[in-house]
């Protein structure tokens, strides 16, 4: 739905290390996501198939990315969000990027600094 966030990750260097962390402390449970030659991780609650995060490395498209927990937020149309965005004072950080069959996303700033993407689904 637009406007609701709909999916958060972690991108860090050494996504195993971080995949281990977060079961210990939240009891996530990880699945691994083959990503050509590596794998990121969705993170499951404990007994529950629906993950509620991903960790994933800072390689290929996630390359550059900052280590924070990232929020992903929904919209309908990414292109207009982008120069929305641009229009009242934000930057854009990462250009509209696919994202498979899934659809598109972007990582914009606020003016105050804050990070977040945007998240276009596919249309069906």
């Amino acid at each position: 739905m637009p406007g609701q966030i709909g999916w958060i990750d972690l991108t860090v260097p050494d996504a195993p290390a971080l995949r281990d962390f977060y079961q210990g402390v939240t009891g996530w449970t990880p699945s691994p996501v083959e990503m050509g030659g590596y794998q990121d991780f969705c993170m499951h609650p404990p007994g529950d198939p629906q993950p509620v995060a991903g960790i994933c490395h800072a390689r290929a498209h996630n390359a550059g990315l900052p280590p924070v927990w990232l929020v992903y937020i929904t919209v309908d149309d990414l292109d207009q969000s982008i120069r929305r965005c641009q229009e009242l004072q934000g930057k854009l950080l990462r250009p509209a990027t696919g994202m498979g069959p899934n659809g598109r996303y972007c990582v914009i700033e606020d003016p105050a600094g804050a990070v977040c993407a945007l998240f276009e689904p596919a249309k069906r």
